[in-house]
């Protein structure tokens, strides 16, 4: 398998989302050839292939983890739903710190069935992270809580700005809990370079990530995070934001989109990396 081009940037880090249609093998194979230094993984696709295995692989080849994701759901109201979770994510911490992973990224859960209270469920959010973040540090891993658009306040993420986000992570120490910062959620927000420079001031940028806006929307949401360049957001602006609040680690690239996943994985990589020079670098 052969990458073709110059090497990918040194900052560059391919979510794994992005090539869904590759296996492990076939991910850690085209990422090497491609000079591509840094993958997120996701815990389903790890878990089939094996923890350990997944971890000998990547660190055979070369790569680092950027993050795992994901972690999170934390908004159950009944005391079974938040100790199934508390006990996923106990074991989502020990699959990051096996990966060498960063960072675990929480998405941190919508609203339970029938359940308005946004505040009830942002503190039962803290409840939990008053359990998970000292598990978490045990372990050598930092919680990245990743902020959603507000779109999916109700099913996914009752954290919808950075804001929001850094008042919960502050509670913790920084090595603990930080903050995701994903272009695809947060390009629109008008406080966003304030919170990122807040996020810097307390060493709390975990991780950050891009993917661009297109509309329409496609019917299924969560499927239409656009490629670099092709829609609304200004991508090396936000990079350049989070470079001035002082991070300076991988910016991962991360794609939902079933046009990408038809397609050759080698030629998406490509694409990609061509796109991240010229959008994002």
């Amino acid at each position: 398998m052969s990458g073709g081009g110059a090497p990918a940037p040194a900052r560059f880090s391919l979510n794994q989302e992005t090539v869904r249609q590759w296996s492990l093998p076939e991910l850690v194979a085209g990422c090497t050839a491609a000079g591509v230094g840094a993958v997120g993984l996701w815990r389903d696709p790890v878990r089939r292939f094996g923890v350990r295995e997944t971890a000998n692989l990547v660190a055979g080849a070369g790569l680092r983890v950027s993050t795992l994701c994901r972690g999170g759901f934390f908004t159950a109201s009944d005391p079974a739903g938040r100790a199934l979770a508390l006990g996923e994510n106990r074991r989502a911490v020990e699959e990051a710190a096996e990966l060498g992973a960063d960072t675990l990224v929480l998405v941190s859960g919508g609203l339970p069935a029938g359940d308005r209270d946004l505040p009830g469920a942002r503190r039962r959010i803290v409840e939990i992270l008053g359990e998970l973040a000292p598990w978490a540090g045990a372990h050598g891993v930092r919680l990245g809580i990743e902020p959603l658009h507000p779109m999916f306040a109700s099913d996914r993420c009752v954290v919808s700005t950075l804001g929001q986000a850094l008042d919960i992570a502050e509670q913790f120490p920084a090595d603990q809990v930080g903050v995701v910062a994903d272009s695809y959620h947060l390009w629109w927000d008008e406080r966003l370079p304030a919170e990122l420079l807040r996020a810097g001031r307390g060493g709390r940028i975990a991780s950050v990530q891009v993917a661009d806006w297109v509309t329409p929307l496609p019917e299924g949401v969560l499927l239409g995070r656009g490629q670099l360049g092709d829609g609304s957001v200004d991508l090396r602006a936000f990079r350049e934001l989070a470079d001035t609040a002082g991070y300076h680690g991988p910016v991962e690239v991360e794609l939902f989109h079933p046009g990408l996943w038809a397609r050759d994985g080698t030629e998406v990589l490509r694409e990609v990396i061509e796109r991240y020079r010229e959008h994002v670098d």
